[in-house]
């Protein structure tokens, strides 16, 4: 459907590639891994698999310890034996993810317009508080909402209701943004108005519905919403 700029009256934000860039975890691996591309890529892939799969086999368990578990099977798979005080210090990493560029200017136009910003994100709480710490955004923010908190990963739309009811809005009353491909579904699927953030010009895959409007900053989508 249309993307309706009148009808948002909430902004919910995914975490991890859309506001901070998980790409840079690569560089983590950069001086223990002699190809750490498709470590990195292989980690990610796995990470996002098990929550995946978390949901539908009753195996929660918090996001950092699932990561951490995805990057010990990235690392068996490419022959790398670290130590557990190196997996370690390439796991915190996710406490340190470097931010857009465009986020902060655009958070903090959408806040000046009247909009109630929050994070809802498969990340337990403490890698939220130290994402939006290291982000520099904690003041831009009403709240981080987390799966750990109905111990259920996106796309559920479980998650994206209790969202709803924790920012005490109406489910269609909420702008979901995302680069992330699968929680646009899942929350379009939940109810909410959908934003794809496509910073890298990527193809959608529409196999299952397409967002309702697609940004390739958070300048545009002030723009949108506030033009």
């Amino acid at each position: 459907m249309p993307f309706e700029p009148a009808d948002v009256e909430t902004v919910t934000f995914d975490s991890y590639s859309t506001i901070v860039d998980v790409d840079a975890a690569e560089q983590a691996l950069a001086d223990r891994v002699p190809d750490p591309e498709p470590v990195s890529r292989h980690w990610r892939a796995r990470s996002l698999e098990y929550t995946f799969v978390a949901d539908d086999v009753d195996a929660y368990r918090p996001f950092y310890e699932l990561n951490r578990t995805a990057l010990q099977h990235a690392l068996e798979t490419f022959g790398v034996d670290l130590s557990s005080d190196e997996r370690d210090e390439i796991l915190a990493v996710y406490h340190e993810l470097d931010v857009f560029d465009d986020v902060r200017e655009g958070l903090t136009a959408l806040t000046d317009a009247g909009y109630d910003c929050y994070v809802v994100s498969n990340g337990n709480p403490e890698m939220l508080d130290s994402m939006v710490s290291h982000a520099d955004i904690d003041d831009l923010l009403v709240d981080t909402i987390s799966a750990d908190e109905v111990e259920t990963f996106k796309p559920n739309a479980e998650l994206y209701r209790h969202a709803a009811a924790r920012t005490g809005t109406g489910i269609d009353r909420i702008a979901h943004v995302s680069a992330a491909w699968f929680d646009v579904l899942g929350a379009q699927h939940a109810g909410m108005q959908t934003v794809w953030v496509d910073r890298g010009k990527a193809p959608w895959d529409g196999f299952a519905g397409d967002p309702d409007l697609t940004v390739a900053s958070f300048h545009e989508l002030v723009d949108v919403l506030t033009g």
